[in-house]
């Protein structure tokens, strides 16, 4: 075929170009219509977001640890006073108990058992040649409680009864040669506050103080031979110190939103 001056010729690659030429030309045009055409875009609210917070219901177990200082006075009965001293140690122990949580309100139980040796001595006011001892070897402590959380952070008070393993002693003020002696399992109330927090799954840390008020008791005092040589009424209380770790039972976690 002749087109003038110049022989061109009809390429099958040309009829291509020109074919997805005129495609792409037609296809810019007609866009903006259809776009005018198609529904606004909606958009879905997120999720709300899930918090997790620490449950502190279950039961738990645990050890402590801490010291403490008796504060005991000796009074001759239908005498004067002997003085008083203070008996102080250390101690080291268990407790169990369970809580359970509504809202941020915790209640709970707890039973806690301990060794001690909490010690102290005085020279008799009245006798100046005797000395009075005493010694604490083990407490437990039979409590409720109610306390406050944030989260994995647990405020709270307690209250109950105490019981004390106490031993009473007279030696020499100077040879300290025994003279007689007298032990008693003394019970009484106890209130306190504490602070825990749980640092991993099921693990909580925590300080407590508590005040045992003992009372006063009369107390016969014998030799070894079994020969009763006098009685004193003795008053007592305590203030304890302890750290503790718990280990609680189930999962400390659910999901809050």
């Amino acid at each position: 075929m002749a087109w003038g001056p110049l022989n061109w010729k009809w390429n099958p690659r040309m009829k291509k170009l020109m074919f997805v030429t005129a495609s792409l030309l037609a296809l810019g045009a007609v866009a903006p219509a259809v776009a005018a055409d198609l529904p606004a875009r909606t958009y879905t609210k997120a999720p709300p977001l899930v918090q997790a917070a620490y449950d502190w219901s279950g039961f738990y177990i645990g050890i402590n640890g801490g010291g403490a200082t008796g504060r005991t006075t000796w009074n001759l009965v239908g005498g004067p006073t002997e003085g008083s001293h203070d008996a102080t140690g250390g101690t080291v122990g268990g407790q169990i108990g369970y809580r359970w949580q509504q809202g941020p309100v915790v209640f709970g139980v707890e039973a806690q058992g301990n060794w001690a040796d909490f010690t102290g001595n005085n020279v008799s006011l009245a006798i100046p040649g005797d000395r009075n001892q005493t010694k604490i070897d083990a407490f437990g402590l039979f409590t409720g409680q109610i306390g406050y959380a944030w989260n994995n952070a647990l405020l709270y008070v307690k209250g109950g009864a105490a019981v004390v393993d106490d031993k009473y002693s007279i030696v020499g003020a100077v040879t300290n040669a025994f003279v007689a002696s007298t032990s008693d399992t003394r019970w009484g109330g106890t209130v306190g506050v504490g602070f825990e927090y749980g640092f991993a799954p099921n693990w909580s840390f925590g300080v407590e103080y508590d005040h045992l008020f003992l009372g006063s008791s009369t107390e016969n005092f014998t030799t070894p031979a079994g020969v009763f040589v006098g009685s004193d009424s003795i008053k007592q209380n305590v203030d304890l110190f302890t750290a503790r770790v718990n280990y609680k039972f189930g999962g400390p976690v659910v999901a809050r939103y």
